[in-house]
């Protein structure tokens, strides 16, 4: 029985617990919050034993073998870090660090000391998402891509009254893309591999924001990935709702799919043999067909990360070199670090071309 502390006490970090508390294979041992009250009465509430005040304390315990961070984005490589040194393994909320080289780092760090880090980064454990992936055999020839995810963010109404909060703040790694558009990077880089090259389109928070977000700062923005006879779109928000599914084609037929990080339906309409007709005439192509896919679902996706963070600390326990060992059925340890560093490196060239500097950025920020 894996027993998993946790740090922070979103709405995030309580679905987690859920999930754990239902799992046969882990037990919830309690919460980190620097509010003493609240860490005893979040712990209490969910089952827990053990409440956490100092990060020191929680890393050093004898009773917590894992932690799960949903912090802030500025804090989860350092928070990693110092769990590490513990020797606790460490589920890291997306994304897993303000830039590529604090990821590195985190992973460097894990490889040394023995123990796994994962990015909880949900798509890339759901089944849902690898039926879509799988699909994508079907479509032939890949020519375009169209990624989608936005979803109005409560916090930007902090923004619009003249008010601070952790999710659009330079100095927590927070804004659009490190909230949002993580999704459609992370996809991208899941479905078909690093891109050749980007360009990227941010949209700014007005000028009149920035004391509020200590600098520049996106609220939304598209990526355009180029890959050799391909190119993808990536449209991310959190200032809009962006209503759209999205949509993978190729030259034999057309994947389209809603819930870009929870996958819950998905469709391929195969275009048949086009013929020539005349332009007052609907054209309707022989062979043309459409077909539902059946996606697995669950309530709560966080199980299936969960389960793959669980299965690569058995596989470690029982000798397996860290990034050898298997996370579930659709990669190793290594393999996820791989889709994280890449998806970093990508957001940090998009942060720069924006203009987009966090603290833990240096002197690369100028690089």
């Amino acid at each position: 029985m894996l027993r998993i502390a946790t740090v922070g006490t979103s709405m995030i970090t309580s679905d987690f617990i859920e999930v754990v508390n239902a799992s046969e294979r882990t037990a919830f041992v309690g919460t980190l919050s620097r509010d003493a009250e609240r860490a005893r009465t979040f712990t209490a509430e969910r089952g827990g034993t053990l409440p956490f005040t100092s990060l020191d304390e929680l890393a050093a315990s004898p009773e917590v073998d894992a932690v799960y961070l949903g912090s802030p984005n500025g804090l989860h490589a350092a928070q990693a870090l110092a769990c590490i040194a513990g020797g606790k393994h460490v589920l890291v909320e997306k994304p897993l660090g303000a830039n590529e080289r604090e990821a590195q780092a985190v992973f460097d760090a894990a490889e040394q000391t023995g123990v796994v880090v994962l990015e909880a980064m949900r798509p890339l454990h759901d089944p849902a998402f690898h039926a879509v992936r799988t699909a994508l055999s079907e479509l032939g020839r890949i020519r375009r891509a169209n990624l989608h995810f936005g979803k109005y963010s409560s916090r930007y109404d902090e923004i619009r009254a003249g008010r601070r909060t952790n999710i659009f703040d330079c100095e927590l790694a927070s804004g659009a893309l490190m909230d949002m558009g993580v999704y459609s990077v992370e996809a991208l880089i899941g479905l078909f591999g690093e891109p050749d090259a980007t360009i990227s389109y941010p949209v700014l928070l007005d000028e009149a924001t920035r004391p509020l977000t200590h600098g520049a700062l996106d609220g939304a923005g598209t990526i355009l990935a180029s890959y050799p006879g391909m190119l993808a779109a990536l449209h991310y928000s959190k200032i809009t709702n962006d209503n759209l599914p999205s949509q993978v084609e190729g030259e034999e037929a057309t994947l389209t799919f809603g819930g870009l990080s929870v996958p819950t339906w998905a469709r391929i309409e195969f275009r048949g043999q086009v013929g020539r007709g005349a332009a007052k005439a609907v054209r309707v192509a022989e062979g043309a067909a459409t077909r539902e896919l059946e996606l697995p679902y669950v309530e709560n996706t966080m199980a299936y990360e969960l389960d793959d963070f669980v299965t690569a600390i058995e596989a470690v326990q029982a000798g397996a070199a860290v990034t050898e060992a298997p996370a579930g059925p659709y990669g190793t340890v290594g393999y996820f670090r791989d889709v994280t560093l890449a998806s970093l490196r990508l957001m940090d060239r998009v942060r720069r071309e924006a203009g987009i500097v966090f603290p833990a950025d240096g002197e690369t920020a100028t690089a």
